[in-house]
């Protein structure tokens, strides 16, 4: 559909056709600098609503990370309050999402000066992140090679967890079938849940910083379209004719068993999983990737893991491999 409209000037950089952004709309501006800018907001997912604030920031700057870049100069914030809630509930759950979101804000080095506030039946917050910066200073994500590793910074499984915390709250036949069949305990469902807000609510700053200084070659984040589906928009978006294979996927412990159980099919196995404020996807030559997961490591506390590696493919294929390794990642 949004093809058929023909919209963008062929300026953007990084991008396959120069029209819209993968990431960021990356602009060089009438002075010679570059405008990197992303939008993003984020639906309630966890109970906490000063979480919510927070992972929605996360969320917005993630995209601006995978740009190669650390650093944000600004962000607006657009905020949705819950119209169906009592004032006073109204008022509880509004100021704690923006304290959560400006607290991320403020750990990420940058400030909220602006943005824009609406009544909505769900509570909605999200931002506009910008950063101004020159060249040299972020990752055009264009530029994969052939003998590239991928290098992935955050476990997979969010989607399973959260839904699983929300079977176990209900009390729905999806819960109790996994309790009934001895699949996940009560304490398994809580740490899983605790994993994945920890993951979300992680900045990948020190990711995004790291990357010009390791010299990757192209990036994105992971989230609504799953691993393989922001691998597959990677690949349809690099100068070179290049493809992708997934040999490794790093998961949220206990995620990959609530999957094969077949209470439901998350398509987390497949690629497919949605991801919430997910980690970035890194392309690189293997001896840079190392030293960077290792850099990371010390920075952020959290391990980062090479999954794959790109390949010459004229049809420009992103694909899990046969016999793929399935890491399980508990909590650090």
């Amino acid at each position: 559909m949004l093809t058929s409209l023909n919209l963008g000037d062929g300026q953007n950089l990084g991008t396959a056709n120069g029209k819209i952004a993968l990431d960021c709309s990356v602009r060089r501006t009438r002075q010679g600098h570059y405008c990197i800018s992303t939008t993003d907001f984020f639906f309630p997912l966890v109970d906490s609503p000063y979480l919510q604030g927070r992972i929605g920031a996360a969320n917005v700057l993630s995209d601006l990370y995978a740009e190669g870049v650390g650093e944000c100069d600004f962000v607006l914030m657009l905020l949705a309050a819950c119209r169906d809630m009592t004032e006073d509930d109204r008022n509880i759950c509004t100021r704690e999402m923006v304290r959560g979101f400006n607290d991320a804000c403020l750990e990420a080095g940058t400030t909220v000066t602006g943005g824009q506030t609406v009544l909505n039946p769900w509570p909605v917050i999200g931002g506009v992140a910008t950063t101004i910066c020159s060249d040299g200073e972020f990752v055009k994500s264009d530029g994969a090679q052939v003998g590239d590793v991928v290098v992935l910074t955050k476990p997979l499984g969010t989607q399973v967890a959260v839904n699983v915390h929300e079977w176990r709250v209900r009390g729905t036949p999806k819960w109790k079938e996994l309790t009934n069949r001895s699949i996940l305990s009560r304490e398994e469902a809580e740490d899983m849940m605790h994993a994945a807000v920890c993951s979300m609510s992680r900045l990948n700053r020190h990711g995004g910083g790291l990357m010009v200084k390791h010299h990757a070659h192209a990036g994105t984040d992971v989230t609504g379209f799953g691993l393989v589906g922001h691998a597959q928009n990677l690949m349809d978006n690099q100068a070179a004719e290049v493809g992708m294979e997934l040999h490794t996927l790093p998961c949220i412990a206990n995620t990959v068993k609530v999957e094969q159980s077949g209470v439901f099919d998350f398509r987390l196995l497949k690629g497919y999983s949605a991801e919430t404020s997910g980690g970035l996807m890194i392309c690189m030559k293997e001896d840079d990737a190392r030293r960077y997961c290792e850099e990371l490591e010390l920075l952020d506390g959290e391990k980062a893991w090479i999954i794959g590696r790109v390949i010459a493919d004229p049809d420009r294929k992103a694909r899990i491999v046969e016999g793929i390794k399935i890491l399980e990642v508990g909590l650090s």
